[in-house]
């Protein structure tokens, strides 16, 4: 009985592939050494304890940070259940990127304020009145390098 009905073309295609893999390993299994298959039983077992704490297909997702033994976070896929306050550990890397952009805003903002008080007051405490920097002929007395001789 093909209990494969259900599924796509391609999805039928790939499980009967993976059939005649299955069936070619097994044909040469009874040919290799004591220890590899032993160690093979072993992987086998530990892939089908694995495989059945894996969440149904069938499950509503949600999106939540899984963080392993190993200490790398991951956005990962669990089943419903979880609880509001996964949702709001989920929402914390969020909210930092969100504080940090205001904060690095804000202190852009200061510079900028900062920088421009700056050169106003250089401005206004200068000997020269302001409207002398709108001068053609004094910004070429500039770009000179202020080193002009009178003939």
């Amino acid at each position: 009985m093909n209990t494969n009905l259900h599924l796509p073309p391609d999805e039928q295609a790939l499980h009967a592939y993976a059939r005649r893999v299955v069936a070619r390993l097994d044909d040469n299994a009874s040919s290799l050494p004591y220890d590899i298959s032993e160690r093979l039983r072993a992987s086998r077992e530990q892939a089908l304890a694995r495989r059945k704490k894996a969440v149904p297909v069938h499950a509503p997702q949600t999106a939540t940070l899984i963080v392993p033994s190993g200490g790398a976070a991951a956005l990962g896929w669990r089943g419903e259940g979880g609880g509001w306050w996964q949702s709001l550990l989920a929402a914390i890397p969020a909210m930092a990127l969100v504080v940090g952009l205001v904060v690095i805003n804000t202190a852009q903002n200061e510079y900028g304020t900062a920088e421009v008080a700056e050169v106003d007051a250089a401005l206004l405490t200068d000997d020269l009145p302001p409207e002398a920097y709108a001068d053609p002929g004094f910004v070429q007395f500039l770009k000179n390098g202020g080193n002009q001789q009178s003939h």
